[in-house]
């Protein structure tokens, strides 16, 4: 079977009440127009200038090679709004197909690098799933694959861009196309979401403006371009500000803070696990004096990871929150304004609310067999309710019009998160509605244990999960990872930690809020940016070193 196969471009060669909290009041970046008309006026104004670079090598992407990018998909044989898998290692040329079909008016569907040709996860079910219509792969593709989807030759679709750039058409000024995602999976069964070319803009003007990104800065990303995080937060963001971007195809502990410095980085978007790793400075290292702030996204970061981290590096931290189907960021911390621990921020560019308990009438409850939504009671400071959010970057729909029951009247979106606010308006997420444990009718929110874990410098992760209890119907476990524990021939120290931790547990919660055990392990299940899998660390058989029972 025929595959794209990608050509290097030119650089590559070588608020107090109970009312939903609206966005903070932060300045608006200049319209963006679509991406087409983005690229195109980075491309004349800045063409020759570095777009992205390559972490740990001498290839760079200029913003003229992105336009050299969106002629090769907009002169070639794939029509606009057709489906393009992108499944692409090299993060340059991932970079640039992904924005060059975009600003074309493609839909693309970013795939893991990594994925099997074949099985239920493999490109076969995956271009299925996402409606693909063209596969982009720098990799040979078996002609046995389940692949079902037309192909192009991208190789001399390229080449007939470049030996018709004059030609190239104008950038569409519809905005078609966009971006093709399935969710994480770790609550659930994936969900394909579709995010128009106007949703990623306002979610990339929003980061923007609330992290004050220019022509000045250079962000530093290691998280998985297929990833909405680093798409949006990372690639279509550092383009509106003109500014540079490093990528590296995964997080490097050896010599990054020398890496830093070598690449003059002025900001960092990370994740928990990366920050949990950089806690400590190993012999001989230094942090540069240029780095602004180091974004956490993606899960919680615990408070006591936040603050050791800050105390060692002297660096900022701005904590996040976001989902894909709000194309990423839906809150983060204000630059100005001192961290508050446990917070989240306040929600930028789009509109959030905290409710009680749904009640909504089933279908049967009328003769006709319709039925009216109730409107959701609004929870007060200090009080835990689901998230809610609408605003231009949230979606209306999942692709194919399942799950109809998380999208409410008046275009809000049920988040599945839990959390609550404060007087002044900030976020504080508590549980995932699918992770709170109902312990013989107490709600027990895995955060609070995971707080009080965290808190001892021997801990590098740690995920509470529910165990079914015959009397209690379930009770809470603690997975414990721990510095410098890996195998059996540290069952000692193993032990000697997870005793200090069940004292600090005992002495911090009372015994109906605490875990029934502390597991540790030498690993936790996680997604491609550190996301724990706490569905699959309550299924798989995951191997113990030691266990201690709480008392």
């Amino acid at each position: 079977m025929a595959v794209l196969t990608l050509t290097p471009g030119r650089g590559e060669g070588t608020e107090a009440s109970g009312a939903p909290v609206a966005a903070d009041p932060a300045p608006v970046a200049p319209p963006a127009g679509t991406l087409g008309e983005l690229v195109h006026r980075q491309a004349l104004g800045r063409g020759a200038q570095v777009y992205a670079e390559e972490a740990r090598g001498a290839r760079w992407l200029a913003f003229g090679d992105l336009e050299q990018w969106r002629t090769a998909f907009a002169v070639g044989t794939v029509a606009p709004g057709t489906t393009v898998a992108l499944s692409v290692a090299d993060p340059l040329q991932c970079a640039g197909a992904l924005l060059g079909a975009v600003a074309a008016g493609l839909w693309v569907a970013p795939l893991d690098p990594a994925t099997p040709e074949d099985g239920p996860s493999g490109l076969g079910s995956l271009t299925r799933r996402v409606g693909a219509e063209v596969l982009v792969s720098d990799r040979p593709i078996s002609v046995s694959t389940s692949l079902s989807c037309p192909t192009v030759p991208v190789a001399s679709l390229a080449l007939r861009a470049r030996s018709r750039v004059s030609d190239a058409p104008a950038p569409t000024a519809t905005g078609s196309g966009g971006i093709v995602l399935s969710s994480s999976g770790t609550t659930g069964a994936p969900k394909v979401i579709r995010l128009g070319q106007d949703k990623l803009l306002h979610t990339a003007r929003s980061v923007v403006a609330h992290h004050d990104l220019s022509e000045e800065d250079c962000g530093f990303n290691p998280l998985p371009l297929f990833h909405v995080n680093a798409e949006v937060v990372g690639l279509v963001s550092s383009l509106l500000a003109g500014a540079r971007l490093v990528l590296d195809e995964r997080f490097h502990r050896t010599d990054f803070w020398a890496l830093m410095e070598r690449r003059r980085i002025t900001w960092i978007n990370a994740v928990p696990a990366i920050i949990s790793r950089l806690v400590e400075l190993r012999p001989g290292e230094s942090v540069p004096g240029g780095i602004r702030f180091v974004r956490s996204a993606s899960a919680p970061l615990p408070v006591a990871t936040a603050d050791r981290f800050e105390a060692s590096t002297g660096l900022r931290i701005v904590e996040t929150y976001g989902m894909t189907e709000a194309a990423s960021q839906i809150a983060a911390h204000p630059l100005s304004a001192p961290r508050r621990p446990g917070s989240v921020g306040r929600p930028v560019g789009t509109e959030l609310r905290i409710v009680r308990d749904r009640h909504d009438p089933p279908p049967e409850d009328r003769a006709d067999g319709s039925w009216q939504e109730c409107t959701p009671q609004e929870c007060l400071p200090g009080e835990v309710g689901e998230v809610e959010i609408r605003g231009p970057s949230v979606i209306g729909a999942y692709e194919g019009g399942g799950h109809a029951d998380r999208f409410r009247l008046g275009g809000w979106l049920r988040t599945g998160d839990l959390g609550r606010r404060d007087e002044d308006g900030y976020l504080y997420l508590v549980a995932r509605t699918d992770d709170v444990i109902n312990r013989g009718g107490e709600k027990v929110f895995p955060r609070e244990i995971e707080e009080v874990i965290s808190a001892d410098p021997a801990v590098a992760t740690v995920a509470v999960v529910g165990r079914d209890d015959p009397e209690l119907g379930q009770v809470p476990v603690a997975f414990v990872v721990l510095r410098g524990v890996e195998g059996p021939a540290d069952a000692a120290e193993a032990e000697r930690v997870a005793s200090r931790l069940t004292d600090a547990l005992a002495r911090n919660l009372v015994k109906s809020r605490r875990p029934a055990a502390v597991h540790v392990v030498p690993s936790l299940p996680a997604g491609a940016t550190g996301k724990v899998r706490r569905r699959a660390l309550r299924d798989a058989d995951t191997p113990i070193l030691r266990t201690v029972a709480c008392v």
